[in-house]
């Protein structure tokens, strides 16, 4: 299970951050997990549970934020949603599309510092 170690690293990049910020607790994390990252939300978030023990985001929640992965079609300038599993084929004019334009994100895009 990847998850444990992507949590890990999470929990030591928020703490980072807190600490930058001039705190020493986080009570909760947000992240962007793309359809296409290879994350598994609820795995993500069990393991974040077990990760943040000892830590600085020991009383910290999780919330994810899911992005859909969506190709772009340059002939035809159509977004599409690719799906599970991911078909880049556009459904407008019926031609493969070579740029994913979201889904495949992991990133952290804010911490909420513990209330004194």
């Amino acid at each position: 299970m990847h998850e444990l170690s992507i949590a890990t690293a999470i929990i030591e990049r928020a703490g980072d951050m807190a600490r930058a910020d001039g705190t020493d607790a986080v009570s909760a994390v947000t992240v962007r997990v793309g359809e296409l990252a290879g994350v598994v939300p609820d795995a993500l978030g069990f393991a974040f549970e077990v990760a943040r023990d000892g830590t600085a985001l020991a009383g910290a929640r999780l919330q994810v934020e899911q992005v859909p992965a969506q190709a772009w079609c340059g002939p035809c300038a159509e977004e599409f949603a690719v799906g599970m599993p991911p078909f880049f084929w556009c459904p407008r004019c019926d031609r493969p599309s070579t740029e994913l334009r979201s889904g495949r994100e992991l990133e952290i895009t804010a911490i909420e510092p513990a209330a004194p």
